[in-house]
């Protein structure tokens, strides 16, 4: 018996059948593959067996019935280790990143510190984009640093980087990819190139593409995760994370965590967030034709020194982009040729388009990051320039964005 199999509960066995289970429904009866828009629908959950409810239940019972000593129903005994609804997540999002274990988390960065706790002791080394989320910079350089973990800080487009900066302590890479709020471009397979034999594990934060646009995994990702409450939620009415991956020991040890630490969610947050995945593909189509237009009209403008978009020829990642995903998203960022100045003023001056942190929902939103999500980052190697404006590009109506735009521009 292994050391994981040793911290698991006594649910490991039962609730991992169930994800392979998951992993075999992404074809029909003939072998025939699923698409996309079929498994975001389908798996993960099949009519109950009972009521022949088309919607998976939502079980927020806290504890199970058991048919004997430590023998489980299903795998389930209590709902911080395990929950129907909740595996109904995990089993769709792993389904839909071709993944045989997922696991889901309260939020986005409880699912980023579960991974960092499962691969991180002190005295290691992780290596970091220069351009990643200000909250997964904060919590690696106070609560890890003082763990006495080390990072590097390079720039991850260049997978020679990556490679020089590798040590034998090394024992994560971390990607964005787009990252956010620049919108960066990484060759998810040029990476997994440049670690070659190195016992490093590839972790992708695929938040901004979400698994319709890109499936890291099938790229040479070991470990990929989401905040949930992005795209794969959809509507800005859910909190949560999820990470999946094919490394059975990982697994092992976020299965523990899940039930040893508790950042879990709740069953109505689960169901919230499965709901949303079954509209992924349909929103994400919109949000990608909405991002481009509005990313090709910005660029037009006189008072935009730069658009921020992989979707325009002219980004240093479009041919990555191109390459490795299915559309190139809904997030667009633009420099202000004024400074910081008109860039604070545009953000105050849309009506439309709201003024608010996060990204992924329905409706568009608008952010200053310098001084919004990415204010931690201040000082650093990862600060962010003070005449930068993010925006969530939402599924509105085209001409209604491309009129707020106009008059928020005007304004100025």
């Amino acid at each position: 018996m292994t050391e994981h199999e040793t911290r698991a509960d006594a649910g490991t066995a039962a609730r991992r059948e169930a994800a392979l289970h998951a992993e075999r429904r992404l074809t029909d009866a003939t072998g025939r593959p699923f698409g996309f828009d079929t498994n975001a629908i389908h798996a993960g959950y099949e009519p109950d067996a009972q009521t022949g409810a088309i919607n998976v239940p939502i079980y927020t019972s806290t504890t199970f019935a058991q048919d004997g000593v430590a023998q489980l129903r299903g795998g389930f005994e209590y709902s911080r280790c395990g929950n129907p609804t909740v595996t109904a997540l995990e089993q769709t999002v792993a389904a839909l990143e071709g993944a045989r274990f997922g696991r889901a988390w309260g939020s986005g960065m409880a699912a980023t510190d579960a991974v960092l706790r499962v691969l991180l002791r002190p005295g290691d080394h992780l290596i970091l984009g220069n351009d990643a989320y200000g909250g997964t910079f904060r919590l690696i350089d106070t609560t890890y640093r003082e763990w006495g973990v080390h990072c590097s800080v390079v720039d991850t487009a260049d997978p020679a980087q990556i490679a020089a900066a590798l040590r034998p302590e090394t024992k994560l890479v971390w990607l964005e990819t787009p990252t956010n709020p620049l919108l960066g471009i990484t060759d998810i397979a040029a990476v997994a190139d440049a670690l070659g034999e190195h016992p490093a594990k590839l972790v992708v934060d695929n938040t901004f593409a979400s698994p319709y646009l890109q499936n890291p995994l099938a790229l040479g990702a070991d470990i990929v995760m989401h905040s949930t409450t992005k795209y794969l939620g959809g509507h800005s009415d859910v909190v949560g994370g999820v990470v999946v991956t094919n490394d059975e020991d990982v697994d092992g040890e976020l299965l523990f965590l899940q039930g040893g630490a508790g950042a879990v969610p709740g069953p109505m947050d689960a169901y919230l967030t499965y709901r949303g995945i079954k509209t992924l593909g349909v929103r994400m189509d919109r949000h990608c034709a909405n991002a481009q237009a509005v990313a090709e009209f910005l660029a037009g403008r006189p008072e935009i020194a730069q658009v921020l978009y992989p979707g325009l020829p002219d980004h240093p990642g479009h041919a990555v982009a191109a390459r490795q995903m299915r559309g190139f998203g809904a997030m667009v960022s633009v420099r202000f040729a004024g400074g910081e100045a008109p860039a604070l003023q545009f953000c105050e001056n849309t009506r439309l388009i709201c003024l608010a942190e996060s990204l992924g929902g329905v409706e568009s939103l608008l952010e200053h990051p310098a001084k919004m999500t990415h204010q931690s980052a201040a000082g650093s190697a990862l600060e962010v320039p003070d005449d930068l404006v993010r925006i969530s590009v939402g599924i509105e109506n085209i001409d209604d964005l491309l009129a707020d735009l106009t008059q928020a521009l005007d304004a100025l």
